[in-house]
């Protein structure tokens, strides 16, 4: 009887343990999606900003200038 008890009073505490741990990481993981949710990552840059590399379209660019200038750049 006093095992049947004590198993149970451990296997409560381990379930209580758990479903504290998981409801915290649920709001933390909330928390996290709201800070970023209203972070505007495509405004206008503030400052002196200045545009780094740009491929002037041409008529005569070949599809093989293009891929060599991707490679090179990463644009």
């Amino acid at each position: 009887m006093r095992k049947t008890v004590r198993m149970m009073f451990e296997t409560t505490k381990v379930f209580i343990l758990f479903t504290g741990c998981t409801i915290l990481f649920y709001y933390g993981i909330m928390w996290i999606n709201e800070e970023y949710s209203n972070y505007h990552r495509y405004d206008e840059p503030k400052g002196s900003a200045v545009k780094v590399a740009s491929m002037i379209e041409e008529e005569d660019s070949s599809w093989l200038n293009r891929l060599l200038f991707f490679y090179h750049f990463g644009e």
